[in-house]
């Protein structure tokens, strides 16, 4: 808070703003205790706790000048964090409630200084054998308590200033004043007398204090060697990190020792994590384990040797940066670079492989009950709406568990995630195992492989997005096939002909291309034309099929120019379906935008003004918002938090698991479903031991699944006339 003044004063007067600034706090308080002191002397009781503490937290304003105002007072512990909560700020967080509960549960005995004080107040011996003159005020022993807590806490306020008592003249005459005009009959005597002790048993302890009143001038000089001053905000920023190491560690302790080039000296992590092995500069890799709920992680690292740097990924990157923890295992690699000479080179490598849990799940019992949810209370899209588990009716129940369920005409109809639980007020009681989604008042059709195989014999299906489009393309292609022969983060236009035995194409262009300039980036118009010049020859028919979407970047202007661009070649009447914007951008991570939570709220309405517009050009939908939005912490790996799957190879050796991913299946628990779902027949797909790659990922396969049943929708009517 010093050095903030320092900087942002420096044309002014520092030392006098600072002073400004705990002028206002003490006069707002001191006002609040006056008015409730008066307040509590009209009534027989009060409601006021001795040796309770709050921790208050001012919000300041300071205009063209060095006078505060006092915008807001926040009645907790209030540290808002505009980076997003680097680890250099839970670091002095930490510090701060270090402080705090050092004063708070001081063990100090201070009961012989406060008699020894109160001797040299009144000038006179005080113990318990005497009594005080009767022009002496009289303390209670509540008072008397007070006092002695005061003692306690001025040895030990750590980098705590103390506001008041002040002897500061404007203080005291504002006390003054304040009294004068709140008590002109002189009630609140007690507490003023508490006040004059509180003032005078500080004089006693001034050497406690003298720290804490030295001056911004007097301060700053001492650093002089320790710290050069700044002359601007940029280089204040630029010295962020060398500062919060001086703070943590009191002075950088490094060496010069060649031995150590390769070395780091410690590792940072918020939240900690249990390294294992334990932390040793000469071993390299290290394995971790976070429960469900946590979801991000801020990792740092200092290096060993005084002309060495570290970076988390690449060889400019950070020193210290959050990361999104996916389900499953993530890696951070910390790349230690040797900065003395010209060109820094890589010395060293360290991997942290993080380990993300499941979400804690128990096997299903007989006593159980349906519950189902739309969002997660941890991020409320919808606020009017309920949030978390609610408890399932018998009619809904009895209505989605009729045997010929009518199927769902299009992929945006509204519904729900259903779960098992043993109680829907707590969600560790369910079997997330067992978790479907379910269409209100119909079912997306599940084909089988041969229905598939039809479906797509001869059709040319194109899919242009980013990767969350990728993934869908990728499931279509082990479904048909059963396997899955290739795979490749492929950022450009890829093309497949070896689909459902040569008698499907399929083809698929990144977009947008988000690491070029913006001005260097291909057009959506230009990348779509590119695409369906590479994929030719096209019929213009439903035979021709466009799959179009991405995370968050698809608006209503992107369906106009599809519409424009299909007519201008001759392409109007093929099948176009929209995937919706999905969760994403949700965590507070270094080198993406993140989203504040009124934003991810916002993607709601935007959701919907894609689907309608889709609608309306006459296309298909498939709404994977509605689908993500309550399980947005199930993510997979990725920075951005928007994965819900991923493609992983395929290990023989290993029994694959049982397919548990359900969609609007009717439920294999008796007490409900009697009947079996379709996707009981794919179970043996996803366990092809000969398929070298597999994409896993619930989530996906929902939606997924339902693009299928939307792409073969058209097909099923024709065979039913």
């Amino acid at each position: 808070l010093q050095r903030f003044f320092e900087i942002f004063f420096r044309n002014s007067s520092p030392q006098q703003a600072f002073s400004n600034m705990k002028e206002a706090i003490s006069k707002l308080l001191l006002i609040t205790e006056v008015f409730s002191e008066s307040s509590a002397s009209g009534s027989s009781s009060s409601n006021q706790c001795s040796q309770c503490f709050q921790m208050l937290t001012f919000d300041i304003g300071f205009g063209t000048l060095i006078d505060p105002v006092v915008l807001e007072v926040h009645e907790h512990f209030d540290f808002p964090d505009e980076d997003e909560s680097n680890i250099q700020d839970q670091t002095f967080k930490e510090f701060l409630f270090e402080d705090t509960f050092k004063f708070l549960l001081s063990n100090e005995s201070s009961t012989s200084s406060f008699i020894e004080a109160l001797q040299k107040i009144y000038g006179s011996a005080v113990s318990k054998d005497e009594t005080y003159n009767k022009d002496e005020p009289c303390l209670s022993l509540e008072e008397i308590n007070s006092m002695i807590t005061f003692i306690k806490e001025l040895k030990s306020l750590g980098q705590f200033e103390l506001l008041f008592p002040s002897a500061a003249p404007k203080i005291q005459t504002f006390l003054h004043d304040l009294y004068h005009m709140v008590d002109p009959m002189k009630q609140l005597g007690s507490a003023l007398t508490v006040h004059w002790l509180l003032s005078s048993l500080l004089e006693q302890f001034q050497f406690v204090t003298k720290e804490a009143h030295t001056s911004l001038s007097e301060r700053h000089s001492s650093q002089e060697n320790s710290h050069p001053k700044q002359n601007t905000l940029s280089d204040f920023r630029k010295n962020h990190e060398a500062l919060y190491n001086a703070i943590k560690t009191k002075e950088r302790l490094c060496s010069y020792d060649k031995d150590t080039l390769s070395h780091i000296r410690q590792i940072f992590t918020s939240p900690q994590l249990d390294l294992n092995p334990q932390f040793n500069p000469k071993i390299r890799e290290y394995y971790a384990e976070v429960p469900f709920d946590t979801v991000t992680v801020r990792i740092g690292a200092e290096p060993s040797n005084c002309q060495c740097q570290v970076h988390l990924d690449e060889k400019k990157g950070p020193s210290f940066a959050s990361y999104p923890l996916g389900l499953g295992l993530n890696r951070v690699v910390i790349l230690v670079t040797d900065d003395s000479q010209p060109s820094p080179q890589v010395v060293s490598s360290y991997k942290i492989t993080i380990s993300r849990e499941d979400r804690p799940s128990l096997p299903l019992f007989d006593d159980y009950m349906m519950c189902g949810f739309v969002q997660d209370c941890g991020s409320r899209i919808r606020p009017e709406e309920s949030c978390g588990l609610q408890p399932l009716s018998h009619e809904y129940l009895s209505a989605i568990s009729q045997r010929e369920l009518k199927t769902c005409e299009a992929g945006d109809t509204k519904g729900q995630w259903i779960v098992p639980c043993l109680s829907c007020s707590d969600n560790r009681t369910c079997d997330w195992r067992e978790i479907m989604w379910q269409p209100h008042g119909c079912q997306h059709s599940v084909l089988s492989k041969p229905e598939l195989q039809s479906c797509m014999e001869g059709r040319r299906i194109l899919f242009i997005g980013d990767s969350t489009n990728r993934g869908m393309m990728y499931y279509l292609i082990e479904r048909v096939n059963k396997t899955l022969e290739e795979w490749q983060k492929t950022h450009d236009v890829k093309c497949y002909h070896n689909i459902n035995e040569g008698k499907t194409f399929v083809s698929y262009s990144y977009y947008p291309q988000f690491w070029m300039n913006a001005n260097q980036r291909p057009s959506f118009e230009k990348a779509l034309e590119q695409l369906l010049h590479r994929s030719r020859p096209l019929e213009n028919t439903d035979q021709t099929v466009l799959i179009v979407g991405g995370v968050q970047w698809l608006n209503s202007n992107h369906l106009q120019i599809i519409q424009k661009v299909l007519s201008r070649e001759n392409l109007s009447n093929i099948l176009v379906i929209i995937k919706s914007i999905g969760m994403g951008f949700h965590l507070p991570v270094d080198g993406i935008h993140s989203l504040s939570q009124a934003e991810v709220q916002n993607l709601w309405n935007e959701n919907l003004v894609i689907l309608d517009t889709a609608k309306n050009f006459g296309y298909e939908v498939v709404d994977t918002f509605l689908i993500t939005m309550g399980r947005y912490k199930e993510f997979l790996q990725g920075k951005c938090g928007c994965h819900f799957h991923e493609v992983v190879k395929s290990n023989p050796s290993e029994e694959s698991p049982h397919l548990t991913m359900t969609l609007s299946r009717h439920y294999t628990l008796g007490k409900y479903f009697s009947s079996q779902s379709k996707l009981s027949q794919l179970q043996d797909y996803a366990t092809n031991s000969q398929s070298p790659y597999h994409v896993r990922g619930p989530i996906n396969q929902v939606y997924s699944e339902i693009l299928l049943s939307r792409l073969c929708a058209s097909k099923r009517e024709l065979a039913s006339t």
